[in-house]
């Protein structure tokens, strides 16, 4: 399975793996399973470092390339089709990060591992859901 992070799941599965569900934290530990992650999630660590919402070990930098190899983590490219993407899908919130999401893990042929119920029942989009 190649599974898209959403950010919190990223977040949880480096620094809280207790709020993983089992059911998502076996997938996440699973070496068959692929494990991507998107540049929007990084902007959302930059954003919750800022407003004081997370405390990292080291610099945001060197943490992110750290758990980006312990995790194996791919990059998710943003792409002009990603982004045209998000105006075919109909998004009950308006969380712009979240589309991003939605609509990478749509282009991509990903599952989007979420906690987010307004990630959860998107048509077209595959979920693995932490609840």
């Amino acid at each position: 399975m190649k599974l898209l992070l959403d950010t919190h799941i990223w977040l949880w599965r480096a620094l809280e793996p207790q709020r993983l569900t089992r059911r998502v934290a076996k997938a996440l530990g699973d070496p068959a399973n692929e494990l991507w992650l998107s540049p929007i999630s990084i902007g959302e660590l930059i954003v919750l470092l800022r407003k004081g919402r997370l405390m990292l070990p080291h610099d945001a930098g060197s943490w992110v390339t750290r758990t980006m190899q312990d995790l194996q983590l791919i990059e998710a490219h943003l792409t002009i089709d990603v982004a045209l993407t998000m105006g075919s899908i109909n998004f009950p919130c308006g969380d712009t990060a979240d589309h991003f999401l939605a609509a990478t893990a749509k282009v991509l042929g990903l599952t989007l591992s979420t906690a987010d119920e307004n990630l959860m029942n998107l048509p077209g989009i595959s979920v693995l859901a932490n609840r």
